[in-house]
């Protein structure tokens, strides 16, 4: 299939990069590849705080509808087998997740289907749809403010479920026998949930990053001090594998920094060396989400690329940054400043 269109494009791209990526893709995959359903929404619509995906979706239903053909006529020029996989919410009654606002079967079993490569050998064809077919984790929620507990009316309580009749504190809700295991020790967080017979994420929204983030466990009790007597057996093994695996994403960051810098310079052949490098390291910083960790950055797509460049050279070119301090609306700096980027990006297209 040869893409025409920009969205034909785009729809391909995120296709290639998913199945390259995780050796299968998915309508949801081309969706949030596509920016379109964001993935702290598609959280909320894991989490059963959303009716169907259709809801949290940042483009009508007909581009979805758009985009799900296109990907279709893609999958039918690729050797390709489909797997339904199943659905469920992190809710307590794990009842299966809707896509579409009609719920007309046959295109909610198109969302529901992934496709894999057809040499794919069959035990990992069957470990990826165990994997994506396997109950979510109950979410619990750290509320920003005060909530009332739909069953029994309490004002004071510091995490909630939502269940169907409404936000519930851990009391109602027969959790409030667990205790709190903050993150930040990875061994420690997995051991406990695996000795846990009923666990849940504990997530924050954070304002800033407008999305919910872990926090933590819930566990029982028995469960952290076993999980703790196992991290003390093997601590001084698990360092050393700390420290390898530390050596390792150094020098995958500076493989990938020169990849995009390389990348940077084919494209906008007037860029100097120097700034090129600092856009790559500020644009690929691990952990930074910025458009370099995303995934389009890590496969060096050139509209990606492109928007680093373009967040370079408004931050450290113009005026833009003045501007906000003096309470410009974003929008109005961003108009105010476009010509200077366009200018810049022009003659940066040009070889020095």
């Amino acid at each position: 299939m040869q893409p025409a269109s920009k969205l034909e494009r785009r729809v391909v791209t995120a296709a290639e990069q998913a199945l390259t990526r995780q050796h299968q893709v998915s309508p949801l995959d081309v969706l949030t590849g596509l920016g379109w359903v964001p993935p702290g929404l598609v959280t909320d619509w894991r989490q059963g705080r959303a009716p169907h995906l259709e809801a949290v979706a940042a483009v009508p239903t007909g581009r979805l509808a758009d985009a799900l053909e296109v990907f279709h006529r893609w999958v039918a020029h690729r050797d390709l087998r489909p797997s339904e996989v199943e659905y469920l919410a992190a809710a307590r009654d794990r009842r299966p997740l809707r896509f579409t606002a009609a719920g007309d079967p046959e295109l909610e079993r198109a969302y529901r289907t992934h496709w894999t490569p057809a040499d794919l050998p069959e035990a990992k064809r069957e470990r990826l749809a165990a994997r994506q077919s396997k109950a979510p984790d109950l979410v619990v929620v750290q509320p920003l403010t005060a909530f009332t507990c739909a069953t029994c009316g309490r004002a004071d309580a510091d995490m909630l479920i939502m269940e169907d009749a409404g936000p519930t504190c851990l009391t109602c809700a027969d959790f409030d026998h667990l205790v709190f295991l903050p993150s930040g020790d990875a061994a420690l967080t997995r051991r406990a949930k695996q000795a846990s017979r009923l666990s849940a994420v504990v997530v924050r929204f954070s304002r800033s990053r407008r999305r919910h983030e872990r926090q933590g466990l819930l566990v029982e009790p028995a469960a952290v001090e076993l999980a703790e007597q196992q991290c003390l057996s093997d601590e001084e093994a698990r360092a050393r594998r700390r420290e390898r695996d530390r050596l390792r994403r150094e020098t995958a960051d500076e493989h990938f920094h020169q990849d995009f810098a390389d990348e940077i310079g084919r494209l906008f052949p007037g860029c100097p060396a120097g700034r090129a490098a600092a856009i790559s390291r500020h644009a690929g910083t691990r952990g930074s989400g910025r458009v370099g960790r995303s995934a389009a950055g890590r496969a060096l797509d050139p509209e990606a690329v492109t928007r680093a460049v373009i967040a370079s050279i408004r931050h450290e070119d113009t005026g833009y940054d003045e501007m906000l301090m003096a309470g410009v609306p974003r929008d109005q700096a961003r108009e105010r400043i476009r010509d200077d980027i366009d200018q810049i990006i022009e003659r940066w297209r040009r070889p020095a």
